[in-house]
């Protein structure tokens, strides 16, 4: 802190320098799973949230309020309305907007006219929010996937450069 340095003290130099820098193998341990896990958000999540909210372009149109607050892009809110007569309080599926307002808000939501229950922002509806996460979290897999790729290279290379 002063400005001096320990170049001179004793034992200073048993301990060596601290590793910068990952081996393949770690690499590949490490980006392989991880690779694996935001393709299977990507194609299993976010690509069927993205469809399903584009689905319900067409459906009928309500005012809600937001009843329960939460992450909204996890799917973890709901909405309350009046659908054929009867007071619906429907979630949000995944890849809903929302989650900065408060409950109470005053939203517009389009909903199934045979199941008011599937219901959806009317400004998520064109599966944006969930497709744009779907791009990022693929592009962050095929990232992955190639370290990976690249360290298996290597340490095959490794291997037979040592046989």
């Amino acid at each position: 802190m002063d400005g001096t340095t320990n170049e001179g003290a004793a034992g200073a130099d048993r301990y060596p320098p601290a590793a910068t820098t990952v081996g393949p193998r770690a690499s590949l341990v490490m980006s392989l799973p991880l690779g694996l896990l935001l393709g299977a958000l990507s194609l299993l999540v976010m690509l069927p949230a993205a469809q399903h909210l584009r689905s319900l372009q067409g459906g009928e149109r309500a005012q809600a309020t937001l009843h329960t607050a939460g992450s909204c892009m996890a799917g973890h809110c709901q909405v309350k309305f009046e659908a054929g007569g009867r007071t619906v309080i429907a979630d949000l599926p995944v890849g809903s907007g929302g989650g900065k307002q408060s409950v109470g808000a005053s939203l517009a939501v389009r909903y199934q006219a045979d199941d008011p229950q599937v219901a959806a922002r009317e400004e998520d509806v064109g599966g944006g929010g969930a497709a744009v996460l779907a791009a990022l979290s693929g592009g962050a897999a095929l990232l992955f996937l190639t370290v990976a790729a690249v360290a298996a290279v290597f340490l095959a290379r490794q291997r037979g450069s040592e046989a």
